[in-house]
């Protein structure tokens, strides 16, 4: 097989310009969480942070500590999009936001994990090699182009992205439109558009085109004859996701990655205004090529294969959420919960209910309520909390689930210490109650 394609020489004007709308974006997005109240919210008012699990020892920095770290990460966006000391700041915001994501996860979404793994690719690309600082402060480092997988990576990646979210959706409560309406009943009061977002025939339309667009999206910016109409309906698309869903960054950061599904020319004609860049091609391949085809093979083999891992656990994911992160489901359900603490004293039998105002923020209650792994951490939390005392406990849960639009149904088993128990990453977690399919 020839893997002269992958590494044939290309105009580098679609990285360079993509590098300086992932900078400016990253660096927005961590200033404004600062300026929002983000990080106040989820990093130093809460007592407990749920981290992922086996990253307990990540914690957020006390006092201020964490509005210096995001104010740094936003001070790194700007170097990237100003291609200053480039491989530093790429790896350094790689690691820093690695760190954010996971140390906590309450409020966790889909876009911080892309986030991440571009974070990575970024910081391994030769995104600095023009219109770059590096650039001019080392003209050996200066050059107009760059091999082709460098390209496809990023295009890969993103069709993997889309074609996994597109799957997701096709299921029962997406294609009858009831969770399409019970996502909308909450932007009923939006300006304009609150009263529209709550018609039948709009749900309809968002279900419908959110299967095509992410199915087809990629492959329709590839061809060239439907290029231009598929960069409509992305605009279209992604500016009703941010005006509906507040996302943050990830709508203007998936309509910056249409850069790469333009001719390189034409991206240098609209943002760099430079000359047309002349490309020599070599016959030969380079001496990494191996090195190069086994990380990026390695790297999409675990893309590919991560987002499949909740087939191999019993029940249905939507209800145990067992392999439902680092899996390009999103926005596809609504949980709902209660949930009551009992903790029992070992040595004396004493039971007592735990108020979890005296521990949880607002947000962390509603996903304890609900979500297994939350219940599990912070059963180990009491546990731990508990101890201190000198006092060896066990910990029961009353708990009951509702799915969209569904009924309320036990969800953890009552019986069960979950103090006691451990978390199963690769295995069913036997103590959460059966689904109730139909």
């Amino acid at each position: 097989m020839s893997f002269h394609f992958l590494f044939k020489k290309i105009d580098n004007a679609q990285l360079v310009v993509f590098r300086m709308f992932y900078g400016l974006l990253v660096s927005a997005e961590c200033y404004g969480a600062i300026a929002t109240g983000w990080v106040k919210r989820t990093l130093i008012e809460p007592k407990f942070t749920f981290t992922f699990i086996g990253f307990e020892w990540l914690q957020p920095l006390p006092g201020n500590g964490m509005y210096i770290y995001f104010a740094i990460m936003g001070t790194l966006g700007i170097l990237i999009t100003l291609g200053y000391k480039y491989r530093f700041s790429a790896f350094a915001f790689a690691l820093m936001w690695t760190g954010v994501y996971l140390m906590q996860k309450t409020s966790y979404n889909n876009h911080y994990y892309l986030l991440m793994l571009l974070a990575y690719i970024m910081a391994f690309l030769p995104a600095h090699k023009d219109a770059s600082l590096d650039a001019k402060l080392n003209p050996k480092l200066h050059s107009f182009t760059m091999p082709n997988w460098v390209r496809w990576t990023i295009i890969l990646q993103l069709f993997i992205v889309y074609t996994y979210a597109s799957v997701a959706k096709l299921y029962g409560d997406w294609l009858d439109f009831s969770i399409i309406e019970l996502l909308m009943k909450s932007k009923s009061d939006y300006y304009l558009i609150g009263e529209l977002l709550q018609e039948k025939w709009v749900h309809k339309i968002v279900a419908f085109f959110g299967i095509f667009f992410d199915l087809l999206i990629v492959p329709a910016l590839l061809w060239k004859p439907t290029r231009k109409i598929a960069f409509v309906l992305a605009i279209f698309f992604h500016l009703f996701n941010s005006v509906v869903f507040q996302i943050g960054i990830f709508p203007y950061l998936s309509l910056a990655f249409i850069v790469f599904f333009f001719e390189p020319q034409t991206i240098r004609n609209v943002f760099l205004k430079t000359k047309k860049v002349v490309v020599e091609q070599s016959t030969t391949l380079p001496k990494n090529h191996k090195w190069v085809l086994g990380i990026l093979g390695g790297y999409f083999l675990v893309q590919l294969v991560l987002p499949l891992r909740h087939h191999a656990f019993k029940d249905d994911v939507l209800w145990t959420e067992e392999g439902h992160r680092l899996s390009w489901r999103m926005m596809l359900r609504s949980r709902s919960g209660t949930i009551k603490y009992t903790v029992v004293n070992k040595e004396t039998g004493k039971a007592i209910n735990i108020n979890l105002n005296d521990y949880l923020t607002k947000k962390q209650r509603r996903r304890v309520a609900c979500y297994p792994d939350f219940a599990w951490q912070f059963a180990q939390h009491l546990k731990k909390d508990y101890a201190k005392k000198g006092e060896d406990i066990q910990v029961f849960v009353t708990n009951t689930v509702k799915i969209n639009q569904g009924e309320y149904y036990e969800f953890i088993d009552p019986k069960v210490d979950l103090a006691s128990v451990p978390w199963k990453h690769l295995a069913h977690n036997e103590w959460i109650r059966p689904s109730h399919k139909e």
